[in-house]
């Protein structure tokens, strides 16, 4: 489909677009992954929407990056939770130095895990970092475009959206699977929302996290609540799916303040067989037996 048919399909009725995707032949086991923020705050991109940046002033516990046995530790909780996934993740354009060599040592710390994948989110990594990543144990990175192309100089200036791609690209190159998604609600028009998937449909990732915005006080965001509805959120869950029949599709950020359970559930139906259970980065998340109640609730 192209751009206009894309467009032209949030004009249809809500559960029309469910059943379209109801007969698409994607896989309906959901994929449960967890993060853990190895170091929080201080990021210099200026990103309206992220709590970690210095640009914002949201009240946020920073911390340096942690030591490899904590983050060891929280793999095997996570692991224990049903976890199939587990993320490190760190604040900031990229490690460099010592703290990156950090970074290489829980790598391999979590990939020797028996029941537990390896990936991480660690930023604008150059091409040699990415190769050492790979070396070290990584499966697949998280790397999101957030928005489109025309949309992006709206909610980031330190970097390029082309920078973003670029990454991704570098990533597959090495043979490491791109988790890369968007945040929705954050001004964006539909037309944004529809560049945004067919932007991925190029990329090709193995999942794509949709994110809905959790506005948080003291990011230039914090009024953005009625932005984008629960309809509008589900309608475009289906877009994706239409678009990429074979990708995992991820509930992440946003998911627990933005949409009613009953909502949550829809989205299965809609596309959705990936998860993120567990903390967010610096606000809380589902319980992993909360989850795990919600998935059995939607086989009944």
């Amino acid at each position: 489909m192209n751009k206009q048919e894309l467009l032209k399909l949030y004009d249809e009725d809500l559960m029309t677009l469910v059943e379209k995707v109801e007969k698409l032949p994607f896989s309906r086991n959901v994929e449960v992954c967890s993060i853990i923020s190895a170091r929080t705050g201080k990021c210099g991109e200026n990103c309206k929407y992220c709590s970690q940046s210095i640009h914002n002033h949201a009240e946020i516990i920073c911390h340096p990056l942690m030591e490899v046995e904590e983050v060891r530790e929280a793999a095997l909780r996570a692991r224990d939770n049903g976890a199939s996934r587990f993320c490190i993740v760190t604040s900031g354009r990229a490690e460099q130095g010592e703290d990156f060599k950090k970074i290489l040592e829980m790598i391999r710390a979590v990939s020797k895990i028996d029941g537990i994948h390896c990936c991480a989110s660690l930023g604008l990594l150059s091409e040699e970092q990415i190769k050492q990543i790979k070396e070290a144990g990584v499966e697949r990175f998280n790397h999101n475009i957030n928005t489109s192309k025309n949309y992006h100089k709206e909610i980031c200036t330190t970097h390029k959206f082309e920078d973003r791609i670029n990454t991704v690209k570098l990533l597959k190159k090495y043979g490491i699977e791109a988790c890369t998604g968007v945040i929705l609600g954050m001004g964006e028009t539909r037309e944004d929302r529809v560049d945004m998937v067919l932007s991925l449909a190029e990329l090709n990732p193995e999942t794509v996290p949709i994110n809905i915005l959790n506005p948080i006080k003291g990011t230039a965001l914090e009024g953005y609540e009625d932005k984008i509805t629960e309809e509008e959120v589900l309608k475009t869950i289906c877009i994706f799916r239409l678009v990429m029949p074979d990708t995992i599709l991820r509930y992440a950020g946003g998911r627990s303040t933005r949409l009613s359970k009953k909502a949550q559930k829809l989205g299965f139906r809609a596309g959705i067989n990936g998860m993120l259970s567990g903390d967010y980065l610096t606000t809380k998340g589902v319980d992993f037996d909360e989850d795990y109640d919600l998935l059995q609730s939607c086989k009944k």
